[in-house]
């Protein structure tokens, strides 16, 4: 059985290495190498592309980018619990409102970006829409701020809230509200103290999904925010095309990697405590 099991696991274990394992080494080996004259790498071997990272301009591109991701992912929380929890609670509608949660990724995410600008911008819908209601004398600035960003991150990454949390919430023994609302339990009182804590899996794998996303998001920044809003993403980006600087790229996309994972092991760790 033992060879049975290591043939069958032997495609996925050399995919991993093949499309993982290897672009991981040639990265981690530009990262402490020079950058060449016309681009690319060339030796010696260096750590400045790390020290480079403490300077005040790319270490605040850093902390901004670790800030916007959770508060995105705060917004989604927010927003993702009470449509999942209205999901959950439609009967025969549920098919339907999963359907409308999902349908935005039938087209492209750039697409989808490009209908924001549209709708943001001073000659958008919803400024045309408040100047002919009277609200506002003058275009309101929506687009290529942190505003605009936020809202794409949020758009863009509801989704993967929702819908963990709702899985969650069809799991949820309807039997312990039951017994709540017969001890006398208010509604709130049952939708903190229950469902909350119940749906604890959910919020962390949703809050998971949105913030890695969100924190190596490069797109939205970069066509909402308009060059002005610069995150983590659209600096290596920038380094891997703009300025060809592989190395600093390389760098910044291990330090970007190391974030995540120390974001990560303490819900690992939680999970196998069985906290989750």
């Amino acid at each position: 059985m033992s060879r049975v099991r290591t043939w069958a696991l032997a495609p996925a274990g050399g995919l991993l290495i093949l499309l993982f394992l290897i672009p991981m080494a040639i990265v981690t080996s530009y990262s402490w190498m020079t950058r060449g004259p016309y681009g690319g790498v060339a030796a010696p071997l260096t750590w400045e592309n790390y020290a480079r990272l403490f300077d005040p301009l790319y270490f605040s591109i850093l902390i901004r980018s670790l800030v916007y991701a959770g508060i995105a992912t705060g917004i989604c929380v927010l927003m993702g619990f009470p449509l999942a929890l209205f999901i959950s609670r439609s009967g025969g509608r549920k098919n339907f409102y999963l359907g409308l949660v999902i349908v935005p990724f039938w087209t492209s995410f750039l697409v989808r970006t490009y209908a924001w600008m549209f709708l943001l911008r001073d000659t958008g819908l919803i400024n045309t829409a408040l100047q002919a209601l009277g609200v506002i004398g003058e275009p309101l600035p929506l687009l290529y701020n942190p505003f605009a960003v936020m809202v794409g991150l949020v758009y863009g990454y509801l989704p993967f809230m929702v819908l963990p949390i709702f899985s969650t919430l069809e799991r949820l023994d309807r039997s312990l509200l039951e017994a709540a609302a017969d001890l006398g339990a208010r509604p709130l009182d049952a939708l903190f103290r229950i469902t909350v804590p119940l749906c604890k899996p959910g919020i962390l794998a949703g809050s998971v999904l949105v913030y890695i996303s969100c924190l190596g998001a490069y797109l939205t920044p970069d066509l909402l925010g308009g060059g002005k809003t610069i995150m983590i993403g659209n600096l290596v980006q920038n380094q891997f095309t703009t300025a060809r600087d592989w190395p600093f790229g390389a760098a910044l996309s291990l330090i970007l990697m190391l974030a995540v994972m120390a974001l990560l092991l303490p819900l690992v760790r939680r999970g196998n405590e069985g906290l989750l």
